[in-house]
């Protein structure tokens, strides 16, 4: 017969539950362990990833910026009523809404920009105090030095905080835009519509090199039966010359440093225009005046048939990206 002596029973169980205890117990570390050494640099680093993408911009605040002038301009941190007459194009691209457009007369207008300004009321291109005043604009921004001599300035700065790009700026289209970007707390949309706009550049100069390699451009206007060449420095001219590269007519060469943006031209002098293609702005559409000229009908481009009329509610006599952007949409459409 067995006999089992207690003490010592009892002394095997403790130790059996505390050897299987430490098992467990090591068994659970060396879980942890591997778990540890299997953790992903990710799933270690969620805490400060989790607080990064939680973390918001600081609010814009109010600013003051010398302008061309040197006017010290107190600029709001987010202007909600904007007047940037005949500055419509670069404010657009920059996502931003003017509360007036320019105009002359109240009915002429940037035709090409209407679809984003449908319903926008005009205000006239000499920016009239009173209507300033009427529109209650919280920041204006105008062009040149001109549009506010003669006291003008003080009496808008009066109204609403002013700041004056200055002709140095606005005779570039890119520093203009970029301009009103750092002004109203829009540089990344300034930098990415110039992006877009140096590709469709990019993409134009691929469409044309088959086509019109070292052909000769000229881009004229017509208008009250005279004559108008572009300087090559704005507008289409910018977009042509400038962005595209494409080559200027020999008579021409001397007008990028021509003062006028569009400079007169006699119709003898374009009688001796050798260029290969010709863009025309035609404003006398139904006069048929200076067209009729055998002075005009000699010129090789209209011989040959290569003289494309741009819509006069066209973007070719106008400034910015986005006239940048149509100019080159009309020519790829009538260059093949």
């Amino acid at each position: 017969m067995l006999r089992f002596n207690k003490s010592k029973t009892t002394k095997v169980t403790f130790t059996v539950l505390s050897v299987c205890m430490a098992a467990v117990l090591a068994t659970a570390c060396g879980s942890n362990k591997d778990a540890a050494s299997t953790a992903t640099p990710a799933a270690s680093a969620s805490p400060a990833a989790s607080a990064a993408a939680t973390a918001t911009p600081a609010p814009a605040v109010d600013k003051v910026v010398k302008d061309s002038m040197g006017h010290d301009v107190k600029v709001p941190a987010n202007p909600k009523a904007v007047i940037a007459s005949y500055l419509e194009d670069p404010l657009l691209a920059l996502g931003v809404k003017p509360i007036v457009q320019w105009s002359v007369k109240g009915t002429t207008v940037q035709d090409y920009l209407q679809t984003q300004l449908a319903g926008i009321p005009t205000i006239g291109y000499e920016l009239p105090v009173e209507s300033v005043l009427k529109a209650s604009p919280d920041f204006m921004i105008v062009g040149s030095e001109s549009a506010v001599e003669k006291g003008l300035y003080d009496q808008y700065s009066k109204v609403v905080p002013t700041f004056v790009l200055g002709s140095d700026v606005t005779a570039d289209f890119r520093k203009t835009l970029l301009k009103m970007g750092e002004l109203l707390n829009k540089t990344d949309a300034a930098n990415a519509a110039l992006k877009k706009y140096d590709q469709q550049v990019t993409d134009t100069k691929a469409k044309l090199a088959s086509t019109v390699g070292d052909k000769k451009v000229a881009i004229l206007w017509l208008t009250n039966k005279a004559f108008y060449v572009v300087n090559g420095k704005v507008a289409s001219g910018a977009v042509v010359y400038g962005d595209l590269g494409l080559k200027m007519p020999n008579i021409l060469s001397v007008l990028p440093d021509a003062p006028a943006n569009w400079a007169a031209i006699s119709l003898e002098k374009l009688a001796q225009l050798d260029a290969d293609y010709i863009f025309l702005v035609n404003s006398d559409k139904g006069q048929a005046g200076n067209l009729e000229d055998p002075l005009w009908k000699n010129i090789p481009a209209v011989k040959s048939g290569k003289v494309f009329e741009m819509d006069t509610k066209s973007s070719w006599l106008y400034n910015g990206v986005i006239a940048g952007e149509r100019v080159m949409d009309d020519i790829v459409k009538v260059i093949k």
